[in-house]
């Protein structure tokens, strides 16, 4: 069969390793390795070997070993059961421990202590959320297929020496960086780890606290290599990804990137209603970039909207969020103690109050001028 097919072509070509693009089970893998004589090694383990090697700051090597154990974990229940039980004694081992359940015990400690130390540096970052969100700083997300050319977007943008390469997954860490947009207030930029389709669960569950900053961004750029010969697969794998991790809802503006491979001239697309609808350019060139400054602009800052809310006595959270960003210009109390607020923030913020701090449509009423009867 297709087995056979494999060994006679690791024979004929004196292959050290088989890659097989897809997930194996650990009794698939090991018997592959004794059939084919080699090295065996699934879609999970080639991406994990990849992430470590790019690995760089203390939260993205953390990341990759809590990940990597992970894995390992699986291989290790089916992997050696063979042991036979031994004797405990002096050392790491327990009374009657196999060397499956040290091996077990051991790896169960030491993922433990990662995610301690990575729920450390997400609190942190949780910090920073909070102190950007008082100061009414939106933040806009890169995201996008591995290589895109994302870091190479968000170095033109912001000059920030971020590193940017040619291969896959340069950018494990996510990176912020201020951006000051013309006529308008500054945003923050994050670049994030890059997508790829059949996103393993280890790294889904490792990553969390990188792909927050996805999920709660006020805008997501989805950068696009334009010169990809299959473009439009490429770009349902990322939104599949974006549903996958609970970023689905985030507002999204497309960046077909690399326009200077694909002959595309920079341009900035819009929908029936004048809205920006999509942006070429070319990161490396730099041509097209001013395109996309005025289209976050506009979608951030340049569609500002007033109303007014009644929100219930138990909305106290919701109404100090409001004061919070300085979105309020007045406020009445109804006779029921609910609280009739004109408002005026930006479109961006308003997403966020009804994704992320409760605001819900019952509560906003119809009609500029003040409070509808």
């Amino acid at each position: 069969g297709k087995a056979e097919e494999i060994r006679d072509a690791v024979r004929q070509s004196g292959a050290e390793l088989v890659i097989f693009d897809h997930a194996l089970a650990p009794s698939q893998e090991r018997n592959l390795e004794a059939f084919l004589q080699c090295r065996v090694l699934d879609r999970t383990g080639l991406i994990l070997d990849i992430f470590a090697q790019r690995a760089r700051s203390f939260e993205g090597k953390l990341q990759v070993e809590l990940a990597q154990l992970r894995h390992l974990s699986t291989r290790l229940v089916r992997g050696w059961t063979h042991l036979e039980r031994q004797r405990g004694g002096i050392g790491l081992r327990g009374p009657g421990e196999t060397q499956l359940e040290t091996d077990r015990r051991l790896l169960a400690d030491r993922i433990r202590q990662i995610r301690l130390r990575l729920d450390r540096v997400e609190r942190q970052r949780e910090q920073g959320r909070r102190a950007r969100r008082k100061a009414d700083l939106p933040t806009v997300s890169l995201v996008g297929y591995t290589n895109a050319g994302k870091s190479t977007l968000f170095n033109a943008l912001t000059q920030a020496g971020v590193y940017a390469a040619d291969q896959l997954f340069a950018t494990l860490d996510p990176t912020l960086r201020r951006l000051d947009l013309p006529g308008a207030e500054p945003v923050v930029l994050a670049d994030t780890v890059g997508f790829i389709s059949h996103l393993p669960h280890e790294l889904v569950a490792a990553f969390r606290s990188t792909l927050r900053e996805t999920c709660e961004a006020s805008l997501l750029l989805h950068v696009i290599d334009a010169s990809h010969p299959d473009r439009n697969a490429v770009i349902a794998q990322v939104e599949a990804v974006l549903a996958e991790i609970g970023a689905a809802a985030v507002p999204l503006l497309p960046v077909f990137n690399k326009i200077d491979l694909s002959g595309e001239p920079p341009r900035l697309e819009r929908d029936a209603a004048g809205q920006a609808r999509a942006v070429w350019l070319s990161a490396a060139t730099g041509a097209g970039i001013d395109l996309l400054t005025a289209a976050l602009t506009e979608r951030l800052w340049g569609d500002a909207v007033r109303g007014w809310l009644c929100l219930p006595p138990a909305a106290t959270r919701l109404r100090a969020r409001l004061f919070s960003l300085g979105a309020v210009v007045a406020e009445q109390t109804g006779p029921a103690g609910e609280w009739l607020i004109e408002v005026r923030t930006s479109r961006g913020n308003m997403d966020l109050l009804y994704r992320r701090d409760g605001l819900r449509a019952e509560w906003v009423r119809s009609g500029f001028d003040g409070p509808a009867a």
